[in-house]
């Protein structure tokens, strides 16, 4: 895993300056010891990465000049995310097909899949070449795994979910159960079956514990390259679309359709039935109550546009001295009206 730093400069494009080090690992600014690469993404840590025992930084053109050893980046933070996957350890070191997991005799697994022990793969699911499957993971029947996707331990993927290729269910996640439907009757509430599924396209990460609900009778998708944060519960039917970011408990109610590159803070909520349009962005708690266009940015609940939200917040942070300014002003005007009402029955 150790590189030069020339080397890993030829191997991701970037451009090398200064002496060359031999680089172990990778660290924070703070953290980082002889050996180590890390990075400057903003001028603002320029003192702090002057102060860092890292042996190699990367950085931008203008800070290149600044340190003995540079790798230099038009996009700082996209390249240290590539070379902190390069060093990033394998998760788990088990390989192929434990004699201890439970393989119904028709599922097909592809090449070179590893199943850890006590998983379960189900009758008629198809698992993709490289996949694995951690332990205690359950994969019903009728399910299709795409390949090099990670299912991680203790997740569930319920009866005829579909992974595309370099999916990554997250620990405890739960795709493909059923949606939350019930029907009122006098006698309480009525399950109506939900008899769809889930589809989960290229690309796609769940977070732990997080739950995707199968559709009533269609199918509820998650499109390509979007990544669901831990804890976010993706009703029945929801059509999520590409490169969307969900911070932790979004909640995201039936039927609700999401456009692409939508960005949702945490604890999120939104509706049932509506639509949000490409490229919304909302703040953490915001409440979404009906449909939003292209490039809506907001917050609050119910959600307001982001310039009223912000003037909205500047009023209720004054509202204590405002409330206090209301009942002095109530205050003059009873005494007003009352010496009002004195002078005319004293010139009655």
């Amino acid at each position: 895993m150790d590189i030069s730093a020339s080397e890993l400069a030829r191997e991701l494009g970037l451009e090398h300056r200064g002496k060359d080090v031999l680089i172990t690992g990778v660290s924070t600014l703070e953290c980082a010891r002889s050996g180590q690469l890390s990075f400057l993404g903003s001028a603002k840590y320029l003192a702090k990465a002057k102060e860092s025992k890292a042996s190699c930084l990367l950085v931008d053109a203008s800070a290149a000049e600044v340190f003995p050893c540079a790798l230099v980046s038009s996009n700082v933070y996209l390249d240290w995310a590539r070379i902190v996957a390069r060093f990033e350890p394998p998760r788990g070191d088990f390989q192929g097909v434990s004699d201890l997991a439970c393989i119904h005799p028709e599922a097909k697994l592809g090449k070179d899949v590893t199943v850890y022990p006590f998983a379960y793969v189900g009758a008629r699911t198809e698992v993709g070449d490289r996949v694995k499957i951690f332990p205690h993971c359950y994969v019903a029947e009728d399910c299709r795994i795409g390949a090099d996707s990670t299912i991680y331990p203790a997740a569930v993927l319920m009866a005829r979910t579909e992974l595309g290729a370099r999916v990554v269910i997250q620990p405890g996640a739960v795709v493909g159960r059923d949606g939350f439907g019930f029907a009122h009757t006098p006698a309480g509430h009525q399950r109506i079956p939900q008899i769809g599924d889930v589809r989960l396209e290229d690309d796609v990460e769940i977070g732990a514990n997080a739950a995707v609900d199968r559709a009533s009778l269609a199918t509820t998708v998650v499109a390509a390259g979007t990544k669901i944060d831990n804890l976010v519960q993706i009703a029945h039917n929801v059509q999520v679309g590409r490169h969307c970011l969900f911070a932790a408990q979004v909640g995201i109610a039936g039927s609700t359709k999401i456009g692409d590159f939508v960005i949702m803070g945490g604890k999120v909520g939104v509706a049932d039935n509506i639509a949000i349009g490409n490229q919304v962005m909302l703040g953490a708690m915001t409440g979404v109550t009906n449909s939003l266009p292209d490039g809506f940015i907001g917050a609050g609940s119910p959600q307001l546009e982001k310039g009223r939200f912000q003037r909205t917040v500047a009023v209720l942070r004054k509202l204590p001295e405002l409330s206090k300014r209301v009942r002095e002003l109530e205050k003059t005007v009873e005494r007003l009206v009352q010496d009002n009402a004195a002078g005319d029955e004293k010139n009655g």
